[in-house]
Parts: structure tokens; sequence; C-alpha cells
């Protein structure tokens, strides 16, 4: 396994403090478990202090992407109980041992890790991005497993149609051939920072100097922490290939969809196409923001979602 060496470093530590409150450490515990045979790690961020409004929510963070990335929507919801892992083959967790990194099989990990856990069918499910496309196919496919299910910035249409259908195919023969090269030019190209740092440019849309500079940051720390370029290129070919979509018309609980008006990756016509696919779902649409709605707007995007615990109580 080519695994690259990222030292993991306290939460917030790499940050300005201004973009996390005080009370974050003291919500931190950092913990391992075992799922299928790989080494996970989680983060839980236990409640402030517990009300009739608290509520487990599982997180299941994007592409490239870990933990970290979710932070300050979990810094703007004191009163809930969060958990929330890097997925195998991201972060500090482990790839799966043999099987192919599909959505599907990401599916199969969030029934393994809710039952290495505990965790019951009142926990609330959030996928992001790429973790909306998981998030979604698993409730589907597991009927009451959790309750309810909210997607930020939820991947609506297929990454290769479209007028962004040229880009993707491009992104596609960039990892495909970085995973021919030779090891060390491969990742040295994958883990390129101009190329990171274009991705990071393209993705936020805030004018505050100080926070594209934090958003740069997070995405030069933690956006190469992938596991090799076998699994980097599977679940790449995964996030682009399905959809929320696909399984709209599974999705039987409620579904709150957190959009960014100015998302080109999940643009919001798309948006609006999915809510009237789903059985019962609540479109919020944040002004300003495109794809990077949990680093830019983290305090709207909370509000939205304990809006919506609080009309689908447990």
């Amino acid at each position: 396994m080519e695994k690259v060496d990222t030292a993991h470093t306290p939460d917030g530590a790499q940050a300005p403090n201004q973009f996390f409150s005080k009370s974050l450490p003291g919500r931190t515990v950092a913990s391992d478990v075992e799922v299928d045979g790989s080494s996970v790690a989680y983060w839980t961020y236990e409640p402030v202090s517990t009300t009739r409004a608290t509520r487990t929510i599982l997180v299941i963070h994007g592409f490239r992407g870990d933990h970290h990335g979710l932070l300050r929507v979990a810094d703007q919801l004191p009163e809930m109980r969060i958990i929330m892992p890097d997925l195998p083959a991201f972060g500090s967790s482990e790839p799966f041992l043999e099987d192919e990194h599909t959505v599907e099989r990401y599916g199969q990990f969030i029934a393994g890790f809710m039952d290495a856990l505990g965790l019951g069918p009142k926990t609330v499910l959030l996928g992001h991005s790429f973790g909306s496309i998981v998030a979604s196919h698993f409730a589907a496919s597991h009927p009451g497993a959790v309750y309810p299910l909210i997607l930020v910035n939820p991947i609506a249409a297929p990454a290769l149609e479209g007028p962004k259908g040229i880009m993707t195919k491009l992104a596609v023969l960039y990892y495909q051939a970085s995973a021919k090269l030779p090891r060390r030019i491969g990742l040295a190209v994958l883990r390129n920072r101009a190329i990171v740092r274009v991705m990071s440019i393209t993705m936020a849309k805030t004018k505050d100097k100080s926070l594209r500079r934090f958003i740069h940051g997070q995405h030069d720390a933690y956006f190469s922490a992938f596991a090799d370029r076998k699994s980097l290129l599977e679940s790449f070919k995964a996030s682009v290939s399905g959809t929320v979509a696909d399984v709209a018309e599974q999705l039987s609980l409620p579904v709150l969809l957190v959009a960014g008006e100015k998302d080109e990756i999940a643009t919001l016509p798309n948006q609006h196409k999915l809510m009237e696919r789903l059985p019962d779902a609540r479109l919020e649409v944040i002004p300003g923001v495109g794809h990077l709605i949990h680093y830019e707007t983290p305090v709207p995007a909370a509000a939205a979602i304990r809006s919506f615990l609080e009309e689908h109580s447990a």
C-alpha cells in the first residue's frame, strides 16, 4: 500500500482561532475502530449540554476530504453529538482490504461502522458532496436504518454529462494517468500543491481574504491525505458515476438538501429537479456560496440542519 505519511494534528491546530469556537477542543474525542478488517479513525464531538434537541449525527465527508472539512459545521451545532469518520482510504483511515472503493462498498462500510458503534435507527445521517451519494444510496438500500437524511451540496446530476462533462473527463484522465506513472512521480502529480490550489481557488466563492487563506490552507493540509493511488482512482470513478438522483424515489424518509446558490459542481437547477423527485424533501439554498458550504457558510447551514431536525424529531 502506497501510504502517504500524514501525521495527524489536533483539530483546528493549524487554523486561525477566529474560525473555531473555544469550546470545540473540549468536545472532541478521537478514536479508532476496526470495520471489516480495516482500521478506521473517527472523531466524536460531544454536546456541550444534552437537551431534548440533542441528536446523534453521523457525517460522511466528500471526495479527497476527511473529517476536518465538516468541522466548522459541527462547531455550530454544540447541542448535537456528531460522529465524523475518515472514510476508508482517506485521512487517517486504512483502505478496504481487497474490495473496490465503490459507492455500494462505502454503503456497506456505513452499515459496519454503525454496527460497531451501536448506532441505532434514530441516528441522523449527513453527507457532503461525494458523501451525499454514499449516504443517499445507503439510506435507500437500508430503509429504517437512519432518520432523517441531510445532504449538503448534494450531487444531483451525472458529472460526466452537461457543460462540465468535458472537465470531468479530463479529471478522469488525470487520475488514470497518475495511477499508471511510476509511484514517486504519480504521487507527486496527485499531491502537486499548484493543482490543489487551482481546485481550491475554483471552488471558493468568498471574498473574505482571511477565509480564503483558511480554505486554501485546509486543502493544502488535508486534500492529499489518501491511502494510495489505486483506491483514490476507484473512489474518484465512484464519485463521478453515481448521483443522489439515482435513488431519489426510494428515499421515503425526510430529506434536507442544503445547496449553494453559486455551486458549479452541484448546480442549483439540478437541486430543484432532485427535490421534485424526492417523496419528502426540503431545499435550503444558501446565497453567495458554491460547493464549499461547509467552509464558507457553516452558520446558515447549521441553522437549516437544526430547524429540520426540530421538525423531524427522533
